[in-house]
């Protein structure tokens, strides 16, 4: 058994919007706004966890941590002894609000693993994945987390798969953000257990004409991001949000659901429609943080320091 004791690594891992609209539990974008990590193992047993930015002072700091509970859980499927771990945190995701903070969590500690075992276990992207998966639960989330742009997920009897895809690069995302949360659970429940087959029909197209405006065609973002399947639903549980997004599409700015809410993003064509975009939400909503962002390509990265 490999001693592991003294490694440690850097992990760095984007945000993410879930579903774009009308891709719901499907697609999903990798943001250039990312948490850090610092892992190094130690020791003894047990965990130990400094968290500085979001969540300081919330979230747990033993080894009931999220992130701590990723690490255990590779090192469980691998077969491999956990070390004591000494963790520091710089979190910028928001908690709550719809940018995959807990997929963030999950990826960061999967790929910390991944690196603190470099050398010993080798693991493949589908490998990732599935770990990724057994954590969060659906893989819409830490598939562009793990692998960056913009990414299909879907399971079968097999297991989670992705298919990343380059995103066009007129394509300039503006991020929304509350200073109220939502919780997953609850937008979840918002859900109704069947829809009509028009609506169905709808976002099946709605979500192939997603793929071509985000890859080739901005142009088609205002139509593609229609939907019909969640968030008509869910915003009887975060009204502001539906307002946020009422004035962009009034507007022509291609408005959605982030994730399960209650922070909107704003996919704009190009970076002047983004501006406008940004003008209108501080005119309307000041209260509304935003973020221009960009679409990252890379997704977690993690580097062995020692």
């Amino acid at each position: 058994m490999t001693d592991l004791v003294g490694r440690k690594v850097s992990v760095k891992v984007p945000a993410t919007s879930a579903n774009l609209g009308p891709g719901f539990d499907t697609l999903g974008m990798a943001l250039s706004y990312y948490d850090e990590l610092e892992v190094e193992a130690v020791a003894g047993s047990g965990a130990v966890v400094e968290v500085i930015g979001e969540g300081a002072g919330e979230v747990p700091t033993d080894e009931t941590n999220l992130v701590v509970r990723s690490i255990a859980h590779v090192f469980e499927q691998v077969g491999q002894k956990l070390p004591g771990l000494k963790i520091k945190a710089h979190n910028i995701i928001p908690h709550g609000r719809g940018m995959g903070s807990s997929g963030a969590a999950v990826v960061s500690g999967v790929v910390a693993a991944q690196g603190l075992l470099e050398g010993v276990v080798e693991f493949t992207s589908a490998q990732l994945l599935q770990l990724a998966t057994d954590l969060e639960g659906h893989p819409d989330n830490v598939a562009p987390s793990l692998f960056g742009g913009l990414t299909i997920a879907w399971e079968d009897e097999k297991g989670p798969h992705h298919k990343k895809l380059i995103v066009h690069r007129g394509v300039s995302p503006l991020e929304l953000i509350p200073n109220f949360k939502m919780s997953t659970a609850i937008a979840r429940a918002l859900q109704p257990e069947s829809v009509p087959h028009a609506d169905a029909v709808f976002n099946v197209s709605r979500s192939a004409l997603l793929v071509a405006a985000l890859t080739q065609s901005p142009e088609l973002l205002m139509a593609a991001t229609e939907d019909r399947l969640h968030q008509d639903y869910r915003s009887e549980a975060m009204p502001e949000a539906g307002k946020v997004i009422e004035i962009m599409r009034k507007n022509n700015h291609a408005a959605v659901v982030s994730g399960a809410g209650p922070s909107v993003l704003v996919l704009a064509s190009d970076p002047a429609e983004r501006m406008e975009a940004a003008q209108l939400a501080a005119k309307h909503f000041p209260q509304w943080r935003a973020l221009v962002l960009a679409v990252d390509f890379k997704g977690a990265t993690v580097i062995r320091n020692q």
